[in-house]
């Protein structure tokens, strides 16, 4: 049984004729008569007392006949909503960020301008680490998510929003402060300050030591990059972290200062990043309202997206 046999089916039993049945669905009196006769023998009953003059349904037609004008009403139904969805009618988009992306990004300033052109998708927003943002988007859990890229996957596609290096970090009397800039390999021996495992700048910094076969101490692990700061600037240990954090705590004259040192090359590279489920290499995604987003988030130039 498909959808025009029910159509075919429908239009028979209420225009009470099979050739004017098949003029209102516009074709040959034949198709619709086998197409009826294939329903009948699908379902196992005579559907129309057939006469010279008209049809008439059988028992068994007037209840299909109930059921099949559920069933359309209901494909016709389906289709509209799907074509509200497509159209950005309704639905939903489902985000995901990490912490302290401020100093890069205003989200709000972006999630506005979106709104202002689909105010009838419901837009709903998580916070947690880089590793769990990146699950969450592989499972689909969430459509899209803003975080330090520290993997590429064929599942995942990614946007590049900004761009950045790892510095180092470290108390203003420490003896790094007496050196403008320092091999990787060199900071073996120091002890880190560093973020939760799961925060995608620790991947990251991992991953840079691992590359180099050095190990290194970590004495304290925190969620936050201002408490990481303030736990530099008060000597217990040096970090990593992106310049732009350093040169935003620089700008307040309310916390504890801090020394900077920059790496030798290769420096680290720090990317912030859109990322969604779809194709590599094709900005594809099972939610149209992603797409539609990601179109806001391009035109949206990065003068007035970022601080």
């Amino acid at each position: 049984m498909d959808l025009k046999q029910l159509e075919h089916f429908v239009a028979a039993a209420e225009e009470q004729h099979f050739t004017r049945a098949a003029r209102r669905m516009n074709i040959v009196q034949s198709g619709l008569s086998a197409s009826i006769r294939a329903l009948e023998q699908e379902m196992g009953a005579a559907l129309f007392v057939r006469t010279t003059r008209r049809v008439e349904l059988t028992i068994a037609g007037r209840v299909l006949y109930e059921r099949a004008l559920q069933i359309i009403a209901g494909v016709h139904d389906a289709r509209r909503a799907v074509a509200a969805i497509n159209g950005l009618e309704r639905g939903t988009l489902s985000l995901g960020t990490c912490a302290s992306l401020n100093a890069f990004f205003d989200l709000p300033l972006l999630l506005g301008e979106f709104h202002a052109l689909h105010p009838d998708v419901e837009i709903r927003l998580c916070h947690s680490t880089a590793a769990n943002l990146m699950g969450k988007v592989k499972d689909g859990s969430i459509d899209l998510a803003f975080l330090p890229l520290y993997e590429k996957n064929r599942e995942i596609v990614s946007m590049p929003i900004a761009s950045d290096r790892l510095i180092v970090a470290h108390p203003l009397d420490h003896p790094l402060a007496e050196r403008q800039c320092v091999s990787l390999h060199s900071l073996a021996g120091e002890t880190f300050v560093d973020f939760q495992l799961d925060q995608g700048t620790r991947r990251i910094v991992d991953r840079a030591f691992a590359s180099i076969n050095v190990s290194r101490k970590t004495a304290l692990e925190v969620g936050d990059v201002q408490v990481l700061l303030d736990l530099v600037a008060r000597g217990f240990g040096i970090a990593l972290v992106p310049g732009t954090f350093v040169t935003a705590r620089a700008a307040s004259s309310t916390v504890p200062r801090i020394g900077i040192t920059t790496l030798r090359k290769p420096a680290i590279k720090w990317e912030l990043a859109a990322v969604f489920s779809g194709r590599e290499g094709a900005a594809q995604s099972r939610n149209p309202a992603v797409a539609a987003f990601t179109e806001v988030l391009k035109k949206v130039r990065p003068e007035s997206i970022f601080s």
